[in-house]
């Protein structure tokens, strides 16, 4: 019986908290319609023989994510996130997936660890905006 009261009050107070907990909004998976690309990708071309595509907007548990591909003729010449989530992931990866994607010259590119959902947010985006370019 000396034992069952300090365990008693202790169990409750520890539960407490769990009682008291509340989710921040936004957290959880979204819905599979958020997932999908909310726009369609735009192409415009520019007199010096540049075409500048804008892949379509991708909604992810971080926030929206897009791109914007400028291609010298069949070659990408620059990437340009017209979206990101503002994250501290995201912004220290967004350079090295833009340097990736350069290198390879496709939306082929490895996940920056710590920042899997933007990269794939990012991914998506760059392909749909190849995809459209042709």
């Amino acid at each position: 019986m000396k034992r069952a009261v300090p365990v008693l009050v202790l169990s409750v107070a520890g539960l407490v908290p769990v009682w008291r907990y509340t989710p921040s909004p936004g957290t959880g998976s979204p819905p599979a319609a958020a997932q999908a690309p909310a726009s369609t990708p735009s192409v415009s071309s520019s007199g010096g023989g540049s075409t500048v595509v804008a892949g379509p907007t991708v909604d992810t548990e971080k926030g929206p994510v897009q791109v914007e591909v400028t291609f010298e003729g069949d070659a990408i010449a620059s990437v340009r996130m017209l979206r990101q989530p503002d994250h501290p992931q995201t912004t220290a990866a967004v350079p090295r997936l833009i340097e990736e994607t350069l290198r390879e010259q496709s939306a082929d590119v490895d996940t920056v660890s710590g920042a899997t959902v933007t990269s794939d947010g990012y991914r998506e985006s760059l392909q749909a905006a190849l995809d459209a370019r042709g």
